[in-house]
């Protein structure tokens, strides 16, 4: 049965793969590496690429924290007092063109000294202009994704998605959704093996799509009513994060490196008091598209 040891490699080499895939596609800026120790237990290894030929800012950070699990974690959780430890892959990619969507990624393990543990994740796409074709591209490379481990995952975990990355004070859902799971343990009828290689294909989906994205769209023109489309979008993204987001909440619960929890907020976004978009406008069709439900993979 694989060990954390060997999850926690993995993630790590994950991390170095989709940072190379990025640096390569963008064509003009690299990574920045901070590492970091956490006092309680653990550290990581945050990398943030910025002002680049496609990405506006970036960050791909790797964690592996343990120690004393806080008490509002385990009544969160319902669980028993013991000690944690965590491991994972977080990513979030904030492209200069409106037309290239934001994307976000999460990968991670956690266990506890009592013997509970689990797997979660999810990878969702943020378009600041749905485009149905490329909603219909994410959507198959995650079912197929899915479906290599087993029938029901993508149908769920869509759904899970769907309900997650929804922003219930403004009524529509972050973007187009994709997959979102938590909790994955044996009592999904699969092994800790399996679940891990489920897992494993999850994030190595990451770097193919979304550069094929990057690749797509960046030479894509616009004008700056795009572009302050763009700004209100980020906002969006921005409130979901601080108000919804439960890994935001756990790394901030947890006595997390600020700088790397909350590298996921766009370099500049921006609030209009009462904004409004003009009927039957291509912002009009994408708000009309930010809803749950939609079969994007048929």
């Amino acid at each position: 049965m694989v060990t954390k040891e060997e999850i926690t490699a993995w993630f790590k080499g994950l991390q170095d793969r989709i940072c190379h895939a990025l640096e390569e596609a963008d064509g003009g800026a690299k990574f920045v590496e901070d590492q970091w120790e956490r006092p309680g237990g653990g550290g990581g290894r945050t990398r943030v690429i910025q002002n680049g030929n496609v990405l506006a800012k970036g960050g791909v950070a790797f964690s592996a924290v343990y120690g004393h699990t806080p008490a509002q974690i385990l009544q969160a959780l319902k669980l028993s007092e013991s000690d944690f430890y965590a491991t994972g892959v977080s990513i979030v990619i904030h492209p200069s063109s409106p037309m290239v969507p934001i994307i976000h990624m999460n990968v991670r393990y956690f266990e506890m000294t009592n013997g509970v543990w689990w797997f979660g994740g999810g990878i969702d796409l943020t378009p600041h202009y749905v485009d149905e074709s490329d909603a219909h591209y994410f959507h198959t490379a995650l079912k197929t994704a899915c479906d290599h481990h087993h029938p029901d995952f993508y149908k769920r975990f869509k759904q899970w998605a769907d309900d997650y990355f929804y922003i219930k004070h403004r009524q529509e859902t972050r973007g187009i959704g994709g997959i979102f799971f938590d909790r994955l343990s044996e009592n999904e009828g699969l092994s800790k093996d399996q679940l891990f290689a489920f897992v494993q294909e999850v994030g190595e989906t990451f770097a193919p799509v979304y550069t094929y994205f990057m690749f797509k769209n960046a030479g894509l023109p616009y004008e700056e009513a795009e572009k302050q489309w763009q700004m209100v979008r980020r906002g969006r993204y921005v409130e979901f994060n601080l108000v919804y987001d439960k890994g935001t909440k756990f790394g901030l619960d947890t006595d997390g490196r600020t700088e790397s929890i909350l590298m996921s907020l766009p370099p500049v976004a921006e609030w209009h008091y009462n904004y409004q978009v003009q009927p039957e406008s291509r912002e009009a069709q994408t708000l009309a598209l930010l809803k749950k439900g939609i079969e994007w993979a048929n």
